[in-house]
């Protein structure tokens, strides 16, 4: 079967809801995935999964960065965001691999004392639109994915503004938005702001398949 990946879920008007394009990403990379709800017992949820999966969503309220509300935003629900702070807190003690893809990369941010840019065209008006389309990204040396140049997608209002504790610069856009964070000192922790679960090229499968082989060890 597999390492199981437990990815955490959008709440909508009292119903949970998930991109099947994760789930199928996990298992084209030969992982169970299981969709996991706000659960109030979360030690023993991270003692049974093998890895989690953080997928995008709206956006985080600013309050978990110490921040006010400034700009128009569309607030993730507060079970969720509270849930997958808990939990990945859980499973940072239990040095299990992790992966945040668009929200999933600001909340994991968050998480490690970061902050963000609420409105990137509001607060950095030269940078590139990055709510639509493509654009290129450099990404530096590191152990996760390939360095070079990449064309991703970019359906994003916010980004990481200050990397957190711990946390590593490993790709950039050509307005230096930051587009890949990880941190070196840890089996596998990355978060990508493209969506890789969409796109089928070498670079996205090779970061679910990473993920994945992280989660066996």
């Amino acid at each position: 079967m597999g390492p199981v990946i437990g990815i955490t879920a959008e709440i909508e008007t009292g119903y949970l809801k998930l991109n099947r394009r994760y789930a199928d990403a996990i298992e084209d990379a030969g992982a169970c995935p299981v969709l996991l709800f706000p659960a109030k017992t979360i030690e023993p949820l991270a003692l049974k999964i093998d890895g989690l999966l953080i997928p995008g969503g709206d956006d985080l309220h600013p309050s978990y960065y110490n921040e006010e509300a400034a700009y128009e935003m569309k607030i993730v629900d507060r079970d969720r965001s509270d849930f997958e702070l808990a939990l990945i807190c859980e499973i940072i003690k239990l040095r299990k691999p992790v992966l945040g893809i668009c929200y999933g990369m600001q909340f994991i941010n968050v998480a490690f004392g970061g902050s963000l840019y609420q409105d990137i065209k509001a607060q950095l008006p030269m940078a590139i639109d990055h709510k639509k389309d493509y654009h290129i990204i450099k990404v530096r040396d590191n152990n996760y994915v390939p360095a070079g140049e990449f064309n991703v997608n970019s359906s994003h209002h916010q980004a990481v503004k200050v990397p957190g504790r711990g946390l590593k610069t490993i790709a950039v856009s050509d307005d230096n938005i930051i587009e890949a964070i990880c941190m070196s000192d840890y089996p596998f922790l990355l978060g990508v702001q493209w969506h890789p679960e969409r796109l089928k090229d070498d670079l996205s499968a090779g970061i679910f398949r990473s993920f994945v082989k992280a989660a066996i060890s």
